[in-house]
C-alpha cells in the first residue's frame, strides 16, 4: 500500500467524509502539488514551538476532518505575529467543535490567488477545475474545466480560458507566474481522479502564485466518496 493509500484508507476507516487540511495537503504533495510549510501541533506551547521554528507571522487554522469550512466558524487567523498571540488564538481555536488540532503555516507571499480542484461529472467522469481563486471564486465564477486526463498542452489552454488570465503575467512587480508548474498541478489532479475512485472531489483554494512565480497550495480540502 502506497503512502497516498493508507491516507485515504486511514481516513475511511474512521468513517471520516473528507480529509483534514494537514492530511489533504499530505496527500496532494504525493503527487508533486507544492504545498505550504505547515506543522501540526495539539496545543497552545506546541504551537508557539512550531512558530517559531516557522518565523512570524504565521497563519494558525483549526483542523480537522469535520472542519470543512475553517473560516465560516472563525478557524483560521492570519499575520499572527507573537507567541501571545498564538497561545490566545489557540485557546479559542480548540474550543470550535470538530476541533482535532492546530496547523501552523507559514504566510505565503503574493498578491495573487487561484483556485483549482477535481469534481466528478456523471457523464464523463473527473473533471479538472482551474480559475481565480480567494474570496472572489464564488463572486466571479471565473473558471474552465478540463475532463481527464489532461497533457500539458490541454492544462495551458485552461489558463487561457479563464477571464482573468492576465494575471498569469508580470503582476505589480511580481514575476509571471510558473506555467509549466501550474500545468503540472492541474495534470496531477486529472491523475488522481482517474487513480482514486474513492475520491469524490479535491478543492485547492488558494492557489497562491509566490512573488517568484511558483505557485503553492496554501488550503486543500479532499472529499471522499
Amino acid at each position: 500500500m502506497t503512502e497516498a493509500d493508507h491516507i485515504i484508507q486511514a481516513a475511511i476507516s474512521r468513517g471520516a467524509k473528507s480529509l483534514s487540511e494537514n492530511d489533504s495537503k499530505r496527500f496532494l504533495s504525493l503527487f508533486g502539488i507544492p504545498i505550504s510549510y505547515d506543522i501540526l501541533t495539539k496545543d497552545g506551547e506546541s504551537a508557539v514551538a512550531a512558530a517559531d521554528s516557522i518565523g512570524y507571522p504565521v497563519a494558525l487554522k483549526a483542523v480537522g476532518a469535520r472542519l470543512t469550512h475553517k473560516t465560516e466558524v472563525g478557524g483560521v487567523v492570519l499575520h499572527v505575529k507573537t507567541r501571545e498571540e498564538i497561545r490566545a488564538e489557540a485557546d479559542r481555536l480548540l474550543q470550535i467543535p470538530g476541533c482535532e488540532g492546530l496547523l501552523v503555516a507559514e504566510m505565503v507571499g503574493g498578491a495573487r490567488e487561484l483556485a483549482c480542484g477535481l469534481t466528478r461529472d456523471p457523464s464523463f467522469g473527473p473533471a479538472v477545475m482551474f480559475g481565480l481563486g480567494g474570496i472572489l471564486t464564488e463572486i466571479l465564477n471565473d473558471t474552465v474545466f478540463r475532463i481527464a486526463p489532461l497533457t500539458e498542452a490541454d492544462a495551458r489552454a485552461m489558463m487561457s480560458e479563464i477571464r482573468s488570465a492576465r494575471i498569469l503575467e508580470t503582476f505589480r512587480g511580481e514575476a509571471a507566474a510558473d506555467r509549466r508548474a501550474l500545468a503540472q498541478v492541474l495534470i496531477a489532479l486529472g491523475r488522481i481522479g482517474l487513480e482514486y475512485e474513492g475520491v469524490a472531489e479535491i478543492d485547492i483554494n488558494p492557489l497562491k502564485i509566490r512573488p517568484d512565480g511558483r505557485p503553492v497550495a496554501v488550503d486543500a480540502l479532499v472529499v471522499l466518496k
